[in-house]
């Protein structure tokens, strides 16, 4: 018994040392090794102290922003980010920033307007036919295809509000015929019943590009339509428009009438120099004598800087069509195009083209 008992003794003594030797082992590996001059930290690193798998990440981020000897001075109260911040999400402009350059110089400065080549131009447009000219020389600036003849349409109904500026007085009364009450849109549906003053009818033809309007004024100025449109014809020849020839006094398609894209601009140019006529064309709004509100169909006005005035132009047998002027407060241009697809792009490529080339003439006008 007492063999045994020794035995048992032994055994329980040898498992305790045991015991001892694994917790003493363990002990010892979460004990950090440090290095020689490191001071010893009162509270021994457990587990939730580890350190971070990303905190290399953040080494390896500061060590390329700064030198060693020049590290910016961490805060001990403020949290250690385990990854460094790139801005706002979906935002990489702060690492592909090249070094020295100030992303805020670059997107805070505005870069010079190059417009394409003339070439490059001319196969961007979707027009026919299209020209600038200088507004006040008249000098071509830029042409494409521009004496190739072509119907009208509502541009030509410029000479129909400048002959009647010219021939009635704004409080004229004018008899609508039932003729002109027929026409086809546009229109603003006047009665052959009643009179019309003569003001708000050539508001109704140069802003509303109203048809019944421009017969209307037509008949009242020569008698008939057909004659008035020899008037047109007449007007345009003196002021150099040779290739025009007018049927019609609100533009719709007719045999015989045709006009060019130089001959539109050379028109506007002189109808522009009409200071009662330029003050109209400016309007993007009017109402009429009998409260009827007309609106300028010219969206240049307030969709292309500079618009001084135009006019626009639709038929089948026409395409788009679109007359204007614009000013950039040091020149002024004269846009026209005819058989266009893409109206108000092809204006606005036009009118940066135009201004462009006029800066660049100024300039070597003064250096």
């Amino acid at each position: 018994m007492t063999y045994l008992f020794d035995c048992r003794k032994n055994s329980y003594a040898l498992l305790a040392v045991t015991l001892i030797l694994v917790w003493a082992s363990t002990a010892m590996a979460t004990i950090p090794i440090l290095r020689e001059g490191a001071k010893h930290s009162p509270h021994p690193a457990g587990p939730a102290q580890k350190k971070s798998v990303a905190a290399p990440v953040q080494e390896l981020a500061s060590v390329s922003k700064f030198p060693a000897d020049a590290a910016p001075e961490r805060s001990r109260s403020a949290p250690v980010r385990p990854y460094p911040i790139l801005g706002k999400r979906g935002n990489i402009s702060a690492v592909k920033a090249r070094p020295g350059s100030s992303n805020l110089a670059r997107t805070s400065r505005k870069t010079a307007f190059t417009p394409p080549g003339r070439g490059s131009l001319i196969r961007q447009l979707s027009a026919k036919s299209a020209i600038i000219i200088d507004g006040d020389s008249g000098k071509t600036i830029f042409a494409k295809s521009p004496d190739t003849p072509r119907q009208p349409a509502s541009t030509i109904k410029i000479l129909t509000g400048l002959i009647a500026i010219k021939s009635l007085k704004n409080n004229s009364l004018v008899q609508v015929s039932r003729k002109a009450a027929r026409m086809p849109r546009s229109k603003i549906y006047i009665d052959p019943k009643k009179k019309y003053r003569a003001d708000d009818l050539i508001n109704a033809v140069l802003l509303a590009s109203a048809n019944d309007a421009s017969v209307a004024l037509a008949e009242e100025i020569a008698g008939s339509e057909q004659e008035f449109a020899k008037i047109m014809t007449l007007r345009a020849k003196l002021w150099g428009a040779k290739n025009t020839v007018c049927k019609t006094a609100n533009g719709l398609t007719a045999r015989g009438q045709h006009t060019t894209a130089r001959d539109l601009a050379v028109i506007f140019r002189h109808v522009m120099q009409d200071k009662e006529f330029a003050a109209r064309m400016a309007r993007t709004k009017a109402r009429t004598s009998y409260g009827k509100l007309l609106r300028n169909h010219n969206k240049a006005l307030w969709r292309i800087k500079g618009a001084l005035g135009g006019k626009t132009g639709y038929t089948a047998a026409a395409g788009q069509t679109y007359v204007g002027k614009f000013s950039n407060g040091k020149s002024s241009i004269i846009v026209a195009i005819m058989g266009s697809e893409r109206m108000w792009r092809d204006i606005k490529k036009l009118v940066d083209y135009g201004f462009y080339q006029q800066d660049k003439i100024q300039l070597a006008s003064n250096s």
